[in-house]
């Protein structure tokens, strides 16, 4: 069976730390929305991104100044019938979401892409775009929402 309900792409991102390269760029063409989980470390970075589609952006740990402190520390987001949870550090998540009605949480800080299903919940890194630690490739996270089903893969972007 089709549905037709409407499928939404949204481009999950963290740790960009001031860069957001020619073929992140490319990536994010078509995205109908954008999460980042922080570390943007410009305001930059935050109004390039908003130029592309419509943002949802929590305050990372290296997020300082003015233009952060309008950020805040989590958020929670509804796209279509999906409940998503967005903070940096996954470890100051001081609830269970899954409990709370949430389908996923995103996350950043690690700079590791990682994702786990446990229980019905997904809780997903996106890696970093700009900086990957420990042998990761660059990589963001694209998520397919279709009424309450959602799906995702990461995506490998090269730095320049």
């Amino acid at each position: 069976m089709i549905s037709n309900e409407t499928i939404t792409t949204v481009a999950v991102l963290s740790d960009t730390h001031g860069h957001l390269s020619a073929a992140l760029l490319d990536a994010l063409s078509g995205v109908d929305a954008i999460i980042h989980a922080g570390d943007m470390d410009t305001a930059d970075v935050l109004a390039r991104l908003r130029a592309i589609a419509p943002v949802h952006a929590v305050r990372g740990n290296m997020d300082r100044g003015p233009w952060a402190r309008q950020l805040s520390a989590s958020a929670a987001i509804t796209i279509g019938q999906v409940r998503l949870f967005v903070l940096h550090i996954i470890e100051n998540l001081d609830f269970d979401p899954a409990t709370a009605g949430f389908q996923a949480v995103i996350h950043g800080h690690t700079h590791r892409a990682e994702a786990r299903q446990t229980n019905g919940l997904l809780t997903i890194n996106p890696g970093s775009p700009a900086l990957p630690r420990y042998g990761h490739l660059p990589s963001i996270a694209l998520l397919t929402i279709q009424g309450p089903l959602l799906s995702h893969h990461f995506v490998e972007v090269a730095v320049s």
